[in-house]
């Protein structure tokens, strides 16, 4: 499991990459740019409330600030490309302000990630998507709704403050908007209840983890915003189909 939300912020050229296999991860955004490639199987991609099935040799192309999500049909082994606007400058600047109407293009073959070992290469690679992405969709204005930006400032709390006592009363409280209509708003756009987004949103804290530390089951549980173990373990369990134990040795 990856994280990307603070991605971008320093506004420096980098370019990252990972290939999670069987990967689902819940509604988020970030400053940097983001291609979802699918290797092989089926992932469900979701953009900006806009649906996406994706197959072998998609890329999905997420600008900066695009809410987005993603989950695993049966199998899924992806890579994925983390990368700051900077790196292609030229395209960030001419389409600053727009998204594509169309996120997913189809490549006939897609290059080997691993030999893009210089910046030169990265900017070879990235440019050429951006062409694709260019012949095969027009471009809208990005909107800046009420809502939207509301709903980017709770998922910011939740980035920030999910090891604590989260509470979407406290985020109506901290953004000073009544809790009726933040609760009604982030179910309206995002299909789910702030409950259940901040386990998911935890729980992918902890697979995190899980996969990348030597932390205890019970510290990576407080580290991931749960003080009971035994609700730990029931979300867990529920979301991921797997104990932590088991998932900290799955290959």
């Amino acid at each position: 499991m990856v994280f990307f939300e603070d991605h971008g912020i320093e506004e420096k050229e980098f370019f990252q990459s990972f290939k999670p296999v069987n990967n689902t991860f819940p509604l988020h955004f970030h400053r940097a740019y983001e291609l979802i490639i699918v290797n092989e199987g089926e992932l469900l991609v979701k953009i900006n409330q806009k649906e996406y099935v994706m197959n072998q040799n998609d890329i999905a192309f997420i600008f900066n600030n695009q809410m987005h999500e993603f989950k695993t049909m049966d199998h899924s082994d992806i890579s994925i490309v983390i990368f700051s606007p900077e790196l292609i400058g030229h395209f960030f600047m001419n389409y600053r302000g727009y998204v594509p109407e169309n996120n997913v293009i189809h490549l006939s073959k897609i290059p080997d990630l691993n030999k893009l070992d210089s910046i030169y290469r990265q900017k070879s690679f990235l440019y050429d998507i951006c062409s694709a992405l260019v012949e095969n969709t027009e471009f809208v204005p990005v909107e800046h709704s009420t809502k939207t930006k509301v709903l980017h400032k709770i998922l910011l709390y939740v980035d920030r403050n999910y090891k604590e006592d989260c509470t979407l009363k406290a985020i109506a409280k901290e953004l000073q908007y009544d809790y009726p209509y933040l609760s009604k708003l982030f179910v309206q756009m995002t299909n789910m209840g702030f409950t259940e987004y901040l386990n998911h949103y935890r729980i992918s804290q902890a697979c995190y983890l899980l996969k990348n530390s030597q932390q205890p089951i019970g510290e990576i549980a407080i580290n991931s915003g749960y003080n009971n173990l035994r609700s730990f373990h029931r979300n867990f369990k529920r979301i991921t189909s797997h104990s932590p134990r088991e998932f900290r040795e799955l290959p």
